[in-house]
């Protein structure tokens, strides 16, 4: 018998419509949809810039919603209770969504779906966050890929699922059931005064100005891909990471969009799906190794004698971006003023921390955590374990950026630098001085202030991480 109850499609990081499997099921189910978006624990342990952003994506979401006939319902409170209150309210009889792989989630999710089929209630699960679920990709020896460069060739040549198309019409209920303000839950507050500047350099929110992004890298930046992305003054990057991050866009979405790219013959597109299969590895890992979020996956670096004082002057100097190196001060006040950091300026200055002044990596995490916009919890943790030298696929634990050097080779006329770092210059640039105005008052920061001089420099700081490396046994 046809079951016309609704379905409700429970939203968390999947904010689009188009290639939206669970979307497009609860459609194919007959019946009214429902959409919600439920503020349970994950939503209130977000850092202040992500928390930020995705009150943006939420209210980008809503209006896409609405154009084709339906709208988002928001909710406060613990997921099973709030969507057990909104089938009671509508007399739904499936519950769908996307599926996502952080342990939180995971065990979250797995007990929302044994609890509502117990109540009789359909509930169900579905891809979209990833293109290979991480459980489809073995080696031959049948288990997981714990290096990169194996599991790109794996999967570069797999077929990937083209992109679902986004409907015309979601069906809605006769009665909408009620609705929190997005206002109301105040998810940018945590920002204070920095949410302003982060305003206005922001990039659009939602799944349009995702496609767009999309369409602009691939007509205009992808052909020389390859050779700017590293530049830390152009726009030689897709700028994708944040609409992925939230889910504005679909990983298949951009893979079908770089494939398309390679088959032209821009030369840039094989680095941008390498760029692509670096995420799913990242989730892979957290997948079937979760302790990578918040221990060292090599447990070998559990004795190396990192700093583990969040509050000591070095590493002040560093999250104020008062270092006194100008590559790493200049990509963190980029990261202040407009919640993103250049990829390249990610590696230098997660080196500088942990190599230069030899701090713990989870204090990098946890800062990124708060301060950007694109926050992703595998590639983040990924990331700085990459660079820390600890995690899977690691850059060589030997190997020691020079901020020094790499300012040279990735912005040899300084106007990155310039762009971001006003001391010293006679008329800095409005980009220098938003730093001021988005940092937390308490810092009593001022562009008058004297730029400082080094805390470590670059070849002390190398001295100091290569004579630690030789004591230990990794």
């Amino acid at each position: 018998m046809p079951d016309n109850s609704p379905t409700i499609l429970w939203y968390r990081r999947d904010l689009r419509l188009s290639d939206h499997p669970a979307l497009s099921a609860a459609i194919a189910r007959g019946g009214p949809v429902i959409a919600v978006y439920i503020h349970d624990d994950a939503t209130s342990g977000l850092g202040a810039a992500p928390a930020w952003r995705l009150n943006r994506g939420l209210a980008a979401l809503d209006a896409a919603l609405r154009e084709v006939g339906s709208r988002l319902i928001l909710r406060r409170g613990a997921a099973l209770d709030v969507l057990r209150e909104v089938i009671r309210e509508t007399g739904a009889g499936a519950v769908y969504w996307t599926r996502l792989y952080d342990p939180e989630a995971r065990t979250r999710d797995s007990a929302v779906k044994s609890a509502l089929r117990a109540e009789g209630i359909e509930a169900r699960s579905y891809g979209g966050h990833l293109m290979f679920e991480p459980w489809s990709v073995e080696t031959k020896a049948g288990g997981f890929y714990k290096v990169f460069t194996p599991m790109w060739k794996a999967v570069r040549t797999r077929d990937v699922d083209s992109p679902l198309a986004a409907p015309g019409r979601v069906p809605a209920p006769d009665t909408w059931p009620r609705s929190d303000r997005l206002d109301d839950w105040a998810l940018g507050g945590a920002m204070d005064r920095g949410a302003a500047v982060l305003e206005a350099y922001a990039r659009p929110a939602g799944e349009r100005a995702a496609q767009a992004r999309l369409h602009h890298f691939m007509a205009e930046i992808v052909g020389r891909y390859g050779e700017t992305r590293d530049m830390l003054a152009q726009d030689g990057t897709s700028g994708l990471s944040e609409y992925l991050s939230l889910g504005e866009i679909s990983p298949r979405q951009c893979w079908h969009a770089g494939q398309h790219a390679r088959q032209q013959g821009k030369p840039g597109a094989e680095a941008f799906l390498r760029e692509l299969v670096w995420r799913e590895f990242a989730y892979h890992l957290m997948y079937h190794t979760p302790e990578i979020l918040n221990r060292n996956w090599h447990r070998g670096w559990d004795a190396f004698p990192w700093t583990c004082n969040a509050a000591h002057p070095h590493v002040r100097a560093w999250q104020q971006g008062r270092t006194g190196v100008p590559m790493v001060d200049a990509a963190m006040r980029e990261m202040y003023v407009t919640g993103r950091m250049h990829n390249r300026g990610r590696m230098i200055v997660a080196s500088y921390l942990t190599k230069h002044l030899m701090t713990h990596w989870r204090i990098g995490q946890e800062w990124f955590e708060d301060c950007l916009v694109d926050w992703d919890v595998a590639s983040n943790a990924m990331g700085w374990q990459w660079a820390a030298g600890s995690g899977p696929d690691a850059a060589p634990y030997f190997r020691v950026f020079n901020p020094a050097t790499q300012l040279d080779r990735f912005d040899p006329d300084r106007r990155y630098v310039r762009r971001w770092v006003a001391e010293g210059q006679a008329d800095p640039p409005e980009t220098a001085l938003a730093y001021f105005d988005a940092v937390p008052r308490r810092w009593a920061l001022s562009p008058g202030n004297a730029y400082p001089d080094p805390v470590v420099t670059p070849a002390e700081g190398r001295r100091r991480a290569l004579a630690a490396y030789e004591h230990c046994a990794f």
